[in-house]
């Protein structure tokens, strides 16, 4: 599978958000995640690295 995983930095470390996304989408100051099992998940966050080679999405807080 190509699925990624979606990570949110917290105080220097990667906290595991959400597995198996299907696609992300930004809504203004907020990100929505949704993964194949139609899970879901919105965070204030914005892209810090994404890694397509890893799979992995890292976000980190908005400062907003």
């Amino acid at each position: 599978m190509c699925d990624s995983t979606a990570y949110l930095v917290i105080e220097g470390q990667e906290s595991l958000l959400l597995e198996h996304i299907d696609f992300f989408e930004s809504t203004g100051e907020e990100i929505r995640l949704v993964n194949i099992f139609g899970e879901e998940k919105t965070v204030k966050a914005k892209i810090k690295r994404l890694s397509l080679l890893d799979h992995k999405i890292i976000f980190e807080p908005s400062s907003d």
